[in-house]
């Protein structure tokens, strides 16, 4: 299952309806290839690809080695790895799209004003995708950065963009996720965490505490365009340093809420 969420502008957006003879099934099945690769399989081999992506083993090498003759992935005899080059694809796609553009300045002026990083993502499919960000102090292992992602089912920004679908959308994303434990404090029952989906579609806002990583908290608000509906969520994360979670309710919600106001009126 592969659900978008999309955020082109205007607000609507509409799938065409193709004849065989429309597209390449080439393009698409090189793509496929491509989609294989994350930070948990870096290196592939002919059978891996193949493995995960349906196609034949001639078809996956053929794949693979046209991505390598283009400069898009290296080959070392047995592996497969995607190049700097593939930045290009994604940073083009970031770049196109309007709302980055936007709400940058905003994430700039609010991080600026509570001390802390905020960041701007979208949902597609099982994961999250940064499209902005304003770091301030580092609190999670990994950089972030436009185009990185991260689970949907356990970060708030997630939990939020989850509580803009219908009920049995979100849960058939839970239900399709990894949902081993990243910390001792994750989640991993699918209702347990549906719960949590409906206390920010309820409060229209989600804390999680060191469920991504330990001595991680984040908050996080839906944007929200002219019409009211979620295009986006926004958060703001911060060390784990106050025994109560939500004391940074209190102190950053307001500002997430503000900048949100702000954001509805322009989007």
């Amino acid at each position: 299952m592969r659900m978008l969420t999309f955020v082109h502008m205007p607000s609507k957006c509409v799938r065409m309806a193709h004849k065989p003879t429309d597209t390449i099934s080439s393009l698409a099945k090189g793509l496929r290839v491509i989609e294989c690769f994350s930070a948990d399989a870096p290196r592939l081999s002919i059978a891996d690809v193949a493995r995960d992506t349906g196609l034949d083993r001639a078809t996956a090498r053929r794949c693979l080695l046209t991505l390598e003759a283009e400069g898009y992935a290296d080959y070392d005899g047995k592996f497969f790895s995607l190049t700097p080059r593939i930045l290009r694809l994604g940073m083009g796609a970031l770049a196109s799209l309007p709302l980055p553009q936007i709400v940058q300045p905003w994430l700039d002026q609010l991080a600026d004003q509570i001390g802390q990083s905020c960041s701007v993502s979208i949902l597609d499919g099982l994961e999250i995708v940064y499209v902005a960000r304003a770091a301030q102090r580092r609190v999670m292992s990994i950089g972030l950065m436009p185009g990185s992602r991260l689970p949907a089912h356990c970060t708030s920004m997630g939990r939020v963009l989850l509580a803009a679908l219908p009920e049995p959308e979100a849960r058939a994303v839970i239900e399709a996720s990894d949902l081993t434990p990243r910390t001792p404090f994750s989640l991993t029952d699918p209702d347990e965490i549906m719960a949590r989906i409906a206390e920010a579609r309820r409060d229209g806002y989600i804390v999680i505490d060191q469920e991504v990583e330990t001595g991680l908290r984040a908050l996080a608000v839906p944007v929200l365009n002219a019409q009211g509906r979620t295009i986006a969520a926004l958060n703001t994360g911060m060390a784990a340093t106050h025994p109560d979670p939500k004391a940074l309710i209190d102190q950053y919600l307001p500002r997430l809420l503000k900048v949100q106001a702000g954001l509805r009126r322009v989007l």
